[in-house]
């Protein structure tokens, strides 16, 4: 069965539709050729080695237009192995198997895959299904390859019973996580397999796409491999959603075939104009929506205008291009700043680099417009495949080994994300959590940034709290995290993260310390989340804390031994006594204002303390008052810290080192871990204040001490 006739829409219809899908539409009708030459090669014996067999020149001449130095001696090799272990083996569809690696690596090479990749695609069923063994692949092809088959065939066929696809899924992920290419190969795989599907019942298509929908797309997404994620949509639209893929190829073909003048085309070339007469040296391109883009936009906007069909892309050499093209386009056209957003400056978690913004003709037609270097754009098609082999040589680096830690395999091209999957999926205790964090993962679609106190930086899906980065940051130590400080200033554990933030994680000196079962509330990413429930479960005590009443505060009283000597001015009035507010407690040298309390007494307060406001509100009467020559004074200061054993010791130890006197102490319930000490001091000399605060707030654990501000 020819790979168009079960294309949701035929031939001709794509190619009224969408510039982009002919040609993926060429490709696809060059696999009718691919089948017939490999029945002559079943028949006929393999090419003669001077020159490459016919079934695959269409894949040397893509892949020699991205690499035309390429050697393709060992990729004839490769098809030879491949076509002769298949002989005799069919689809489904009746076409000879070797149609779909070869299918296959023709989706790699217009990618731009490098030439190990191809090779390895070829091979990439013949360990599985043929007779042909891992070791004569290495012998043949040599280790790099015979790694990629090895990764791809450990991934065994997807049965995709509820029961089997997590276990397939973590095994493929794990192989990914070596080398990013083993996922490139299964991606391009299950795109040919969703272009031949049509030869399955209905409901094995459904659900198909529907893991397809879940999983391999946002992989595909996180990869940044946009050419074969935009297809892989449009084919899993067209299943799932029959009918609104029709009506948005309705929509499509009326906007193609209306006759109107193409308003988009007009805006390209308005657009071209304005960048020559700038000196710029761009092409300006029209780039058409694929289906499931432009059915997104209709639900958004509502009614479609000719520029909703497509976007611009402007494609210039150097990144200083960008910036120049942008600052064109934004003095000769209105242009619509909700739209701006900068991702060279920021990359997407995905390796994507790209300026976005809209502009308005002055026939009021808005355009998006993608302003990228070619070698963006390169990246943008095809993600990681783009990037090359993970264990090739940078040019600055004159030795192999110093791309490996300890004689590890590394991947330069890994994403953030994946690495951050790879460290969860160990921990996750059966299969069934592993799919519900892997599908709770991916359904996250934005990436943050967030800087460390160190200087290095967190890369977390949208919505991650402090618990997160936690938990990112330090693994399992993150058990023992007290709380953050979020952009200097402390922040309940809970609090959701934004990009850009700076978070300072304070950990406990005490090994023993847990999580709260509080945290789940908080956590979004799948490590967080294991981990914590697998330090509550191997610990039920702290997750089910026996029931009891609220704890009253804690009260240490003492002596109330009077104050400094204050004094009030009362203009021949009779001497009242003088004492310090206590919303306040003013020392010594502060600036203080008294005012008459009930019972004739003066109560002085510091100048800028709350209450003063309050008082002059009421109407109230300053009443003078002064400092007598006594140095000794009470102060009443607050303590704010992370609860652990021995804080209140350490505490009392240090006011007592001090020379300070503790009138009364109260230590506040824990709420998130902190805790809240008031301590009303007596000390000698109120010179000695600063030195005492700063003693207190060096005690651990302790993250800020201040005198009391309240009402």
């Amino acid at each position: 069965m020819s790979a168009e006739a079960t294309n949701p829409v035929s031939a001709a219809e794509t190619a009224a539709t969408d510039p982009r899908v002919r040609r993926r539409a060429r490709a696809r009708l060059d696999l009718r050729r691919i089948g017939r030459a490999a029945l002559l090669g079943a028949t006929a014996g393999p090419a003669p080695r001077d020159r490459l067999p016919d079934a695959i020149s269409h894949v040397a001449e893509a892949h020699r237009a991205h690499h035309p130095e390429a050697d393709l001696t060992v990729l004839r090799r490769a098809y030879v192995l491949a076509e002769s272990s298949h002989r005799g083996q069919f689809r489904k569809s009746g076409e000879p198997y070797i149609t779909h690696p070869l299918a296959v690596t023709l989706i790699l090479a217009e990618l731009g895959a490098e030439t190990t990749t191809l090779t390895a695609s070829l091979l990439h069923d013949t360990v599985e299904d043929t007779e042909v063994t891992l070791d004569q692949v290495r012998r043949e092809f040599g280790d790099e390859v015979a790694y990629l088959v090895d990764g791809v065939t450990k991934v065994e066929k997807i049965d995709y019973g509820a029961a089997a696809e997590p276990e397939t899924f973590r095994k493929m992920l794990v192989a990914t996580g070596d080398d990013v290419r083993v996922m490139s190969i299964k991606l391009a795989d299950r795109l040919h397999n969703m272009r031949t599907l049509g030869v399955m019942r209905p409901e094995k298509q459904a659900r198909i796409a529907k893991v397809t929908r879940d999983v391999l797309i946002p992989l595909a997404e996180r990869l940044g491999v946009q050419a074969l994620k935009t297809e892989l949509e449009d084919l899993v639209f067209a299943i799932l959603h029959p009918e609104e893929y029709e009506a948005t190829r309705a929509l499509i073909a009326d906007a193609t075939g209306s006759g109107s003048p193409d308003a988009l085309a007009a805006v390209a070339e308005r657009v071209g104009a304005v960048l020559r007469e700038a000196d710029i040296a761009a092409e300006v391109l029209v780039r058409p929506r694929h289906f499931v883009s432009v059915h997104r936009v209709r639900l958004k906007r509502g009614e479609l205008r000719g520029c909703d069909f497509g976007r611009l892309l402007v494609l210039v050499a150097e990144d200083a291009d960008c910036y120049a093209v942008l600052g064109e386009l934004h003095t000769c056209f209105t242009p619509l700043i909700s739209e701006f957003k900068d991702f060279i400056a920021a990359p997407k978690f995905n390796l994507y680099q790209s300026l976005h913004t809209a502009i308005a003709a002055p026939d009021g037609a808005v355009a998006e417009v993608l302003i990228r270097t070619h070698r963006m754009h390169k990246v943008a098609e095809a993600g990681v495949v783009a990037l090359g082999s993970p264990l090739a040589t940078p040019p600055d680096t004159a030795d192999p080994a110093e791309n490996a830690e300890d004689g590890e395999r590394t991947d330069p091209t890994r994403p953030g994300w994946l690495a951050r999957l790879l460290d969860w999926q160990e921990s996750a205790p059966d299969p069934d959590t592993f799919w519900s964090s892997l599908r709770a993962d991916l359904a996250e679609d934005h990436e943050i940034t967030v800087f460390r106190a160190d200087g290095g930086t967190l890369g977390l899906p949208a919505g991650s709290s402090c618990v997160d980065a936690a938990y990112a940051q330090h693994g399992e130590a993150a058990h023992a995290c007290l709380g953050a400080r979020l952009n200097g200033r402390l922040a309940p554990l809970g609090t959701v993260l934004s990009d850009g933030d700076t978070v300072q994680l304070l950990l406990a000196q005490d090994a023993g310390s847990g999580p709260s079962p509080e945290w789940l509330d908080h956590a979004r990413t799948p490590a967080a989340r294991i981990a914590i429930t697998a330090w509550l479960q191997a610990h039920p005590e702290a997750a089910a804390p026996p029931a009891a009443a609220p704890r009253p505060p804690l009260s240490v009283l003492a002596d109330r031994s009077s104050g400094a000597e204050l004094h009030a001015d009362l203009d021949g009035a009779p001497a009242a006594p003088v004492r310090p507010a206590g919303c306040c407690t003013p020392v010594p040298p502060d600036a203080i204002t008294g005012f008459r309390v009930r019972g004739g007494a003066v109560t002085a307060h510091r100048t800028g303390c709350p209450a003063v406001d309050v008082m002059r509100r009421l109407g109230r009467a300053a009443v003078p008052v002064r400092w007598g020559d006594a140095a000794h004074c009470r102060v009443t200061l607050v303590a704010e810290s992370f609860g652990r054993p021995g804080l209140l010791a350490d505490l009392t130890e240090v006011i007592a080192t001090a020379g300070a006197e503790v009138v009364s102490a109260t230590v506040e319930p824990p709420s998130e871990q902190r805790v809240r000490h008031t301590y009303t001091l007596q000390l000698a000399d109120a010179a000695g204040l600063p030195a005492l605060m700063r003693a207190m707030r060096e005690v651990p654990g302790v993250y800020d001490v201040d005198r009391t501000h309240r009402l």
